[in-house]
């Protein structure tokens, strides 16, 4: 499920700055990317299931493994992991209200640190 009018999407930041302002929030790069994109997890444990936040971003020039790139942030999503298999992100998910209440709040708290920063909006 793809959380809308964040006002995160399409925001250009320094991939530097992001990881800073992502770990604040509790929302995680380690391995997830590659060279011209990134994730920024969230897990949340509870007892309806592990779930992820994921923020996706993209870079059109730089290079994201020598941390010398500006970051377009995509549209956050909410999915559930199922063992093996990996996360689900489909239509038919349920995700309990209180969740996305909490997803809603952190994606919030990055926005208004990315207006803090005055961040470039396209």
């Amino acid at each position: 499920m793809y959380f809308e009018n964040t006002g995160i999407e399409n925001t250009v930041i320094d991939l530097n700055l992001l990881d800073d302002l992502m770990e604040k929030h509790g929302l995680v790069r380690a391995g997830q990317w590659d060279y011209e994109r990134v994730t920024y997890d969230k897990k949340y444990e509870i007892k309806e299931g592990t779930f992820y936040l994921r923020v996706f971003g993209f870079t059109k020039d730089g290079d994201v493994g020598a941390h010398e790139a500006n970051i377009t942030l995509l549209k956050p999503v909410i999915g559930k992991h199922y063992f093996p298999h990996g996360v689900e992100y489909g239509e038919n998910e349920v995700f309990p209200n209180h969740l996305l209440k909490s997803c809603e709040q952190t994606l919030s708290a990055v926005k208004a640190d990315l207006n803090a920063f005055e961040i470039n909006v396209r």
